[in-house]
């Protein structure tokens, strides 16, 4: 198991086994997703941020909460 320590900012150094195991170098963008109760650490390729950047205001159409109700037993 690799560990790191938390700074007052709540900030950790991603240790350098993990670093060369997802390529990652100075820069580099990197996702958090936690799945069943576990943070998964993924590197974003650049492309990736664009494309979903594009598609965040196309997201926002469902986001109220008359829609909430109306889709709430499916």
């Amino acid at each position: 198991m690799t560990t790191a320590k938390l700074t007052q900012k709540y900030q950790a150094t991603i240790p350098q086994e993990i670093r060369r195991l997802l390529n990652l170098v100075k820069g580099d963008t990197i996702s958090f997703e936690i799945l069943n109760g576990k943070v998964v650490i993924k590197k974003i390729n650049p492309v990736d941020i664009e494309y979903t950047k594009a598609l965040e205001s196309t997201l926002s159409e469902w986001d109220n909460p008359e829609d909430d109700e109306a889709y709430n037993d499916l």
